[in-house]
């Protein structure tokens, strides 16, 4: 896709520091590449140590005053930025699509998601509050405040390039912090566009800085921000062991984490549900972004009563999906991220194949005049817990169906794995939906919804799917810390 946007100082090639765009100190570039070709189109600093500690130099020396600005001159601010964000939706919508893969549809749905979360923290900024607390000794005043932790190291996936990293960045400068922040190899373009955007809406320098880096240079970049006692809180969206190794590296100084990790969604569709509406809520979940999200449904189990209805009507809807190029206003499935994602997906369809599953639909690699890196939207049935995408995130647009007789079962199936980020199901009994509710292991549920994210929600998991959480006030809080204060001889 060629990048013909109408405001073209949106595709920014260096790193911004200090309110500067510049290249990397020692001159290295990393190439972007489209997806669907493996065709470098731009390149960006392949950023080391040294370019993170200029980061952290800057954001540090930023932070005094940007924290003792009042909440609603940052609130303003970042208001400016969200109405930026809106205003340049389409040229956004381009930088993803041609980086990331998603069809242009999709990618003009993710800058309204992100702006999202960027104009719900510019209003909680300005609904910070702390405590009064009733004094157990005459003559005192207990007082609690809210204050920002101070320097705060973002790092995002290629996935959402834009919603990850708004929804990181909007609630660390609505409390008061300043940003480092490295968004991912393969999709650092709209991030800086992003960065470009804040620096027109005024937000001060130092207050947001972005630096790009290859993977050889990620452990780098990220090493040295770990080991600097000024930055006070990491967040983190990608895998678990990633995740694992910042929570380690982390504690030397005592850092605040919020992590972001892997997930192994179970769906569960009961004897009682709607099929055609259980059917709407995974196409929904497991096929958007060509079923590279977090959250997307990776375990389908369904009732033995309905399941040949219920696979009959998602196969029908899944062979009708149309896989095409993201510059195809009718693609519905864009190419995968590279080469190494296709690759585990036909992994883990041969395995299940192999081991007794049965391709319903798709099923295979597809080749497009646009390029190579594409899969056919799959539905497979006979799926067991022996084969690897039942323990492994396929992160592609694969639904497994896994067969039950009961509830237990299959409570006790879906809970079955390391992993707690998100969990859905489909039921039309009352009783059953808080059962299944309230003894499903994960962060978030979705009852008869397929579509649970929004910035009003709390986002995030539990067990080794991470803990913080983004949106909601709990986001904003995971942001700062709390100060008491006693004062005396007031009687």
């Amino acid at each position: 896709m060629a990048l013909n946007l109408a405001e073209p100082a949106l595709l920014r090639t260096q790193n911004l520091i200090d309110d500067q765009w510049r290249d990397a100190g020692l001159g290295a570039r990393l190439s972007v590449s489209d997806p669907a070709t493996g065709e470098a189109f731009a390149c960006v600093p392949d950023s080391d140590a040294g370019d993170a500690r200029l980061a952290v130099d800057a954001a540090a020396a930023a932070f005094p005053a940007w924290s003792r600005r009042t909440a609603r001159e940052r609130a303003q601010l970042i208001k400016r930025w969200h109405a930026l964000i809106l205003q340049h939706q389409e040229d956004l919508a381009r930088i993803i699509s041609t980086e990331q893969g998603k069809p242009l549809k999709e990618a003009r749905g993710e800058v309204l998601y992100g702006a999202s979360y960027v104009e719900w923290f510019a209003e909680e900024a300005t609904r910070i509050c702390g405590d009064i607390v009733a004094e157990a000794v005459p003559g005192r005043k207990l007082l609690v405040l809210k204050e920002p932790v101070g320097v705060v190291a973002a790092i995002t996936p290629w996935n959402f390039p834009l919603a990850m990293i708004a929804r990181k960045i909007a609630p660390a400068l609505a409390a008061g912090c300043t940003v480092v922040a490295k968004p991912a190899e393969d999709t650092p373009l709209t991030a800086l566009a992003l960065a470009w955007l804040a620096q027109q809406a005024g937000i001060p320098a130092g207050v947001l800085n972005m630096v790009t880096a290859s993977r050889e240079h990620t452990p780098g970049v990220v090493d040295a921000w770990l080991l600097d006692s000024r930055v006070r809180k990491i967040t983190f969206t990608g895998s678990t062991p990633v995740g694992k190794h910042l929570a380690r590296e982390s504690a030397a100084t005592l850092k605040k984490l919020s992590l972001e990790l892997g997930g192994n969604a179970p769906f569960i569709v009961f004897e009682d549900a709607d099929l055609d509406a259980a059917v709407d809520g995974l196409m929904a979940s497991k096929f958007r972004n060509g079923g590279q999200t977090c959250v997307c449904p990776n375990r389908v189990y369904v009732h033995e009563a309905v399941h040949d209805d219920f696979v009959e009507r998602l196969a029908q809807r899944v062979g009708a999906l149309h896989v095409g190029p993201a510059t195809d206003e009718a693609a519905q499935i864009g190419p995968m991220i590279n080469a190494r994602a296709v690759d585990k997906i036909a992994r883990h369809v041969d395995d299940a194949v192999t081991r007794g599953a049965r391709v319903v639909t798709g099923g295979k690699r597809v080749r497009t005049e646009d390029g190579p890196h594409y899969y056919a939207p799959t539905v497979l049935v006979d799926a067991t817990p022996a084969m690897e995408l039942s323990c492994e995130e396929t992160f592609g647009p694969v639904a497994p169906i896994f067969r039950f007789r009961d509830e237990a079962e299959v409570i006790r199936d879906a809970n079955d794995t390391p992993f707690g980020l998100a969990a859905y199901f489909y039921s039309n009994d009352v009783r059953r939906i808080w059962r299944v509710a309230q003894a499903l292991e994960t962060g978030m549920v979705g009852i008869n919804e397929g579509a649970i994210a929004a910035e009003a929600a709390p986002f995030g998991g539990v067990k080794e799917s991470g803990y913080g959480r983004e949106g909601s006030r709990h986001g904003l809080d995971d942001y700062m810390h709390t100060k008491y204060l006693c004062q005396g001889q007031l009687g």
